[in-house]
């Protein structure tokens, strides 16, 4: 019954004579167990060293209680299954490199999956977001790819992915275009998706569109930045590199910051809006589209907001809302 534990039957025969007739000498308990002198001195010492039994004066042994002793030893057992389980899974993962290693030496070709035509595309980027477990970073840019049933994707929709993204503890890290934000109410979306915990950054130009998937798999289209054909990179020296060209990325990207509450003598929120867009370039047209405003109208305030700072150009304006610590 308790082999499990590394207790033979013989072992518990002895322990079970011990507990059921209290202490005594090992020729006692091979007598109580009718089993030889030398058969129970030894197991008395194995039982010992496993928790089982004590010794006491006089050459006696007295057993230690059940509940004590048995949990403490499957205690021991679990630590070490998990230990040696986890030297397996170790093992299993240098044998999966070394195979994938030896299978890139035979084929190159293993190291990288190109896929074409559109329909095939999105099957499989679906089933690889699917499978993201810890990462997600992105170079966003326009064009995007299409939805299955040919509906133009939302903010709604958007929001809902990343939402729950966020809420699985992906760390989401994202790199937009200005041309990213031509959807209306999508900067806005993602100073939402800010609050919520995704890391959004923004620079002025982005040279193609990438996903990087649990720093495993990285997602790059082909041809023309559409989705016509994909290229899915597994683990080597070239997924380390476009890792690397992210991370270069990453840090030139100004980070796209929550509107702060409106103070007394600070900006408004719709102000502070405004200095992030301003800052991300975005051009007066873009402004108006993904704040439904006219073309005019967002010029109109562009051009308040640069008065009230006393800014003679877009420069002057941010470099003077970063002194008075507005963004």
């Amino acid at each position: 019954m308790l082999g499990a534990l590394g207790i033979s039957d013989f072992d518990e025969r002895i322990y079970r004579a011990l507990l059921a007739h209290g202490e005594m000498t090992a020729q006692e308990t091979a007598e109580r167990a009718a089993v030889s002198p030398g058969g129970a001195r030894r197991t008395l010492a194995r039982l010992a060293e496993l928790g089982l039994v004590r010794g006491t004066t006089r050459a006696r042994y007295q057993p230690v209680r059940p509940e004590e002793a048995l949990t403490a030893l499957l205690n021991r057992r679990r630590l070490e299954a998990e230990s040696a389980f986890d030297k397996v899974r170790t093992a299993v993962e240098d044998l999966r490199q070394e195979y994938r290693a030896g299978r890139l030496r035979n084929n190159p070709g293993n190291l990288v999956e190109v896929l074409s035509g559109q329909d095939i595309v999105m099957e499989r980027m679906d089933e690889l977001r699917r499978t993201i477990s810890t990462h997600l970073w992105v170079l966003d840019k326009p064009p995007y790819v299409e939805r299955v049933d040919g509906a133009p994707h939302s903010n709604d929709e958007e929001k809902a992915q990343t939402t729950e993204w966020l809420r699985r503890g992906i760390e989401v890290r994202s790199v937009y275009c200005p041309e990213a934000m031509e959807r209306p109410g999508r900067f806005d979306t993602v100073l939402e998706l800010t609050e919520l915990g995704e890391k959004a950054r923004l620079l002025a130009k982005l040279p193609f569109k990438l996903h990087i998937i649990d720093r495993k798999v990285a997602l790059v289209p082909l041809i023309g930045g559409g989705y016509d054909g994909l290229a899915v990179v597994r683990p080597s020296g070239l997924l380390d590199a476009l890792i690397e060209l992210f991370e270069a990325y990453w840090a030139r990207a100004k980070p796209i910051r929550p509107a702060t509450p409106s103070l007394d003598d600070g900006p408004s929120r719709e102000e502070v809006l405004l200095l992030s867009m301003l800052k991300a370039g975005l051009k007066d047209q873009t402004i108006a589209r993904q704040l439904g405003w006219s073309p005019r109208t967002a010029s109109r305030k562009v051009a308040a907001l640069m008065t009230r700072l006393g800014a003679d150009t877009r420069f002057q304006a941010g470099a003077e809302a970063t002194a008075r610590g507005w963004i």
